[in-house]
């Protein structure tokens, strides 16, 4: 019975001028989550993007809905019958779809893109509210919490009707916003700061730094499993994995000790702005929340983001740790970043870490090693991964 399914979205309707660019994304984004063989074409209409579904399509609404669960700049979805726009096709398939649904309450809930159709949409809903009751003995009419919505959609050359509507993603297309390059530590807040990243329509580059061979390489797998993950937001990633021993040990043998984290994030972020200007990508990307641990203090942080020339996007800044660790849950990485493994900053960490950076004095420290060839040297082995 369903045919199709009709993809409504909220801020790209926002977007005046720009939206044709937004809308053609979408369907882009939408062809690549949802398996070729399911449907026939996928098209804008005003207001909303429709999929019309093939035979086998039609079987398979739950890898359907799974595959658009994954997609940007959908507000909500529907699997819907689409039909002419005539009363006599409205009422005939609004009967059928509510025959079939469980509960004995209903009503119906009409929205007119044709202005020209001859009724209102109060008109519409009584018109097929009442062939409904005539042809369903055992149905009625209920405006307040029923237990059947059908809903119905009419558009200059199509209506579509539906009973359920499934929250989307929302947020922006991913690729309509650039990108940027995320330094992402294989912890519970560095993926969730990507995934908002995506949100807003921002293609993610990966950048993990470790400290493999001096440690084990359950780092390195851990940022893999969780880039397989953010990677169904955005079909293609890629994953720079960053070896950093020798530039800690540079740091641990001639820098005081109360610096090192701030040292460590400094040149990281050099790194990351190399890798990011390599992928033409406009930002960088950080896990950190404002107070959270003693390096993200606003001294600390100010120290950290002069060492580079791009903007640092810190999505999380404002969210405390229980937000951080619902939305991991939500997305699916939580269960992958608290698994254990040495992280690469936390080998060398200080009892007593600076907590109110002055920058003069980090440059200072700075002086005492060459960063710029570690840097050279350590971009000859980085090794990168990459995700269809």
């Amino acid at each position: 019975m369903v045919d199709v399914v009709v993809c409504h979205y909220h801020e790209i309707g926002l977007k005046g001028k720009n939206r044709d660019f937004f809308e053609r994304k979408l369907v882009e984004n939408i062809k690549k989550a949802v398996a070729p063989e399911f449907f026939e074409w996928v098209k804008k209409f005003p207001g909303r993007i429709v999929i019309s579904l093939t035979e086998k399509g039609s079987k398979n609404l739950p890898k359907i809905k799974k595959s658009l669960n994954y997609v940007f700049g959908i507000s909500y979805f529907a699997f819907a019958l689409s039909c002419s726009p005539q009363v006599s096709e409205i009422k005939k398939s609004a009967l059928g779809f509510i025959k079939i649904k469980k509960g004995k309450t209903f009503k119906i809930e009409t929205k007119r893109s044709n202005k020209k159709f001859p009724y209102s949409s109060q008109k519409i809903n009584e018109i097929v509210g009442e062939y409904v009751l005539k042809h369903l003995k055992g149905k009625k009419v209920k405006l307040e919490n029923p237990k059947i919505t059908c809903f119905i959609e009419i558009l200059p050359k199509i209506a579509f009707l539906y009973t359920e509507k499934i929250k989307g993603l929302g947020g922006l297309p991913v690729t309509t916003a650039g990108k940027v390059v995320s330094l992402l530590s294989g912890g519970i807040d560095s993926p969730v700061a990507s995934f908002l990243l995506q949100k807003r329509g921002a293609k993610v580059v990966f950048v993990h730094f470790h400290a493999y061979p001096y440690t084990n390489k359950a780092s390195i797998e851990k940022a893999k499993e969780i880039v397989e993950i953010l990677n169904k937001y955005q079909f293609g990633s890629k994953l720079y994995l960053v070896p950093f021993a020798e530039i800690q040990k540079e740091i641990l043998l001639k820098t005081q000790a109360k610096f090192r984290v701030i040292l460590y994030r400094r040149a990281m972020f050099k790194i990351a702005q190399f890798i990011a200007k390599k992928e033409n990508a406009k930002g960088l990307v950080s896990g950190e929340s404002l107070g959270q641990v003693a390096s993200q203090t606003l001294e600390n942080i100010l120290a950290i983001d002069e060492a580079v020339s791009l903007p640092v996007f810190r999505p999380l800044v404002g969210m405390n740790k229980e937000e951080i660790i619902n939305l991991a849950k939500e997305i699916g990485t939580y269960d992958i970043s608290i698994l254990p493994h040495e992280d690469c900053c936390a080998r060398f960490i200080p009892k007593h870490p600076e907590t109110k950076a002055d920058l003069k004095k980090i440059k200072q420290e700075e002086k005492k090693f060459n960063l710029r060839n570690l840097i050279q040297k350590t971009q000859k082995r980085v090794e990168i991964v990459v995700f269809k």
